[in-house]
Order: C-alpha cells, then structure tokens, then sequence
C-alpha cells in the first residue's frame, strides 16, 4: 500500500471565489415565523455568511488543521485521506476513530489531543493511543468512491486494510454518526482484528431480529422505537432527501456557499447541546473550518452518498448472530437518539455502559473531556 504524506494548500482562487458567492448571496424571502421554527433563521444566517466572507481567517483554519500529521493512502483504489498521530507514552494502544456528518476529520482534533497525550491533561501517559482518523469516502479529502456500494461494510473493509498496512495487527475502534456505523462493521466482519469498539450514537440502520414468542420488546425498548420513529417524522427530512435523492440535494448546495452553511450549521444547534445557542458550544471560526472543508473540497454531494449507500446495506443482523468484540456506549443526554441498553444487547455484548451528565451528537466537540476518559476507561482492559 502507498502512502504519502499530505498537507491542506487552498489556492488563494479558490478563497475568493468563495468570497465572491458569499457576499453575492442571493437571499430567499421568508415568513415570518418564531426563530429556527422551520429551520436555519435567516438573521444568524446573514451574519454568519457575512463573518465568512469577510473576517473569517481560512489560512489561520488551515495553518491549525496541517499540525495534525496527515497522510494519502491507496487502499484497494481507494485513496483514503487521515490523520495519523502517535502517542505520546511507553505502550500508545491503536485505535481507529471515524467521524460522521455533517461534520470532517476537523471535529476530532480535541479529543486525539486528550487520547494521544494524556499526560498532557493530567492523566496517566500509560493509557496512550496511537489514533488514525480517516476522512470517510468522499469527505474532505478522501475522494468519492470510484463506485457504487461504499457503505459502512465496505468502508469498515477498507479501515481494517489501512490499519494492518500501518503495521496494527489487532486495535479498536471508535464512533458517532456515520462512524458509528462503520465501527460496528468493523467488530461484526474485523472481529478477529478488533479488541472491542467504544460507540457515542446508534446507527439509525442498526437493526436485530426480534423473536416475538422468545424475546419480545421490552417497554422501553417499544418507546425508544417509537420515540426514534416520532423524532424521524419531525425532524430526519434532511436523511431521508440523504438517503433517496443525493444528487438533486447536491447540485443546490455544491453551488452555494450560503445554502451549505443553512444546511450544515442548523444541525450543529439542533443536535448539541447548546439550549437554542449555537454559540455556546461552537464559535463561528469552528463552524466555519468545518463548512470551508466542505465547500473547498465539493464534497457535499459525495458526502451524502454515503445514507444512500447505507439504506441499501443497513446494519441488519439475523436471529441469534452475534458480534463478539465487546462495545461500549456513552448515552449523552442531548443526543437524537437513546436506545436502551437492552436493544443493543441483542446483538452485541455490552461491557460498559455510561450515562454522560451534558452533551449532545458532537460529542468529540462538545465534550472531549468526558469521551475521551470514557474511552479511555473501556480500552484499559482491552491493552495487551
């Protein structure tokens, strides 16, 4: 497998061709109705596209985004951009972290401080990682994948390439969103490769086989199933146009600056825990390294192939089959959705289980303190 290091260089076109678009905006007419009642509001979105085009610093975004060590690899054809950063401690346990959307590889840099230095924090330097943090295909710089079918099956195949190519025989594996998915395809097709794999979201797809005679749903299992159902019919619109029209979605937002942002940054207040302010949890320098990502690389089309991908392939699993690596879960409490334990004991064998205090879908943002000692906690027994 070849590899080659890889450094961000945004061409200084392609800063002004977005500042262009930017202040060219052309802005919808709306109703008026109470703020973010039906989505993105308009007057946090004008400032913020106004703060982008002309205070936003892209070169300061990336001067930070290049300290991570990152590389380009071919994987089975695949190229395959990631962040490879050592531990800093006598023993670094090698851990694959996979990020979701609409975030990038950008959203984890906090948490690989606290996992590959914990000395750093406070913390033992005995309980380092070794962290690969690939950017999912068609994400950033990691390229759409050449052809169809890349959902999390086939992207947990090409993770377990990548790591025995970086000379790991045997590590775990970590994930919200999107990379919650491949993580758990990970321990159900890697099992022989993988320790265990620590989880902060349920994949939506995630589905075990009920036998109605001999293992019923529970209550809560029913209320988490129609609780998930409720929170689809009022709020997953953006998955379902995801999972079933892409491309149209992508020609709109590949074009405009402005609609990317409508479209990303409403996520990042509804799904944190920010009680209706987003910038209580993230600054616009933060929301705007993640969106320029985005918009330079054209991948929001690309990135969203991925819930397509995976409505055709979802995470299904057979009466009685089992994934033997152990899982970990951090429930935070503003997540978008709380299984029941019992619903992922079905299929896999829960080893821990943990109750964050504060948090929501961005957990790796949000709160990498408390993930990173979660994780932390779960892998300690794993260490060979």
């Amino acid at each position: 497998m070849h590899i080659d290091p890889f450094e961000i260089r945004v061409s200084d076109d392609a800063i002004d061709d977005l500042r262009r678009r930017l202040r060219a905006t052309r802005w919808a007419s709306v109703t008026p109705s109470p703020a973010w009642q039906q989505g993105t509001e308009n007057a946090w979105l004008r400032e913020l596209v106004a703060y982008w085009a002309d205070q936003f610093d892209w070169r300061a975004a990336e001067r930070a985004l290049n300290r991570q060590p990152q590389f380009i690899a071919d994987v089975g054809g695949q190229r395959v951009h990631f962040v490879h950063r050592r531990g800093v401690g006598p023993r670094p346990y090698p851990l694959v972290i996979t990020h979701g959307w609409p975030g990038s590889f950008a959203e984890l840099h906090a948490l690989l401080d606290r996992l590959c230095d914990p000395a750093a924090f406070g913390e033992d330097a005995e309980q380092a990682f070794d962290v690969v943090a690939p950017s999912l295909p068609g994400f950033a710089f990691s390229p759409a994948a050449a052809l169809p079918g890349a959902s999390a099956w086939q992207v947990a195949d090409l993770w377990a390439s990548l790591m025995r190519a970086l000379g790991y025989k045997r590590f775990g594996a970590q994930g919200g969103d999107l990379g919650a998915g491949v993580s758990v395809a990970l321990a159900s097709r890697h099992g022989s490769a993988v320790d265990g794999i620590h989880l902060n979201f349920l994949p939506t797809s995630y589905e075990p086989a009920v036998d109605a005679a001999s293992a019923p749903l529970t209550p809560a299992e029913q209320d988490y199933l129609r609780e998930k159902a409720e929170w689809a019919a009022a709020e997953g619109g953006y998955a379902h146009m995801h999972s079933t029209k892409p491309q149209t979605l992508a020609a709109a937002l590949n074009d405009s600056p402005a609609g990317l942002a409508a479209w990303i940054s409403e996520k990042f207040r509804a799904w944190s825990d920010c009680d209706g302010v987003i910038e209580r949890r993230f600054t616009k320098d933060t929301l705007l390294t993640n969106l320029s990502l985005y918009w330079f690389t054209g991948c929001i089309g690309s990135s969203v192939q991925m819930y397509w991908e995976n409505r055709l392939q979802p995470l299904r699993f057979a009466a009685g089959q089992r994934v033997s690596p152990p899982v970990a879960f951090a429930r935070f409490p503003r997540e978008i959705n709380h299984p029941p334990r019992s619903w992922l004991e079905r299929v896999f064998n829960v080893a821990q289980w943990t109750d964050m205090p504060r948090g929501g879908h961005f957990a790796a943002m949000e709160e990498p303190d408390l993930l990173a000692a979660d994780i932390r906690r779960f892998f300690r027994r794993l260490r060979q």
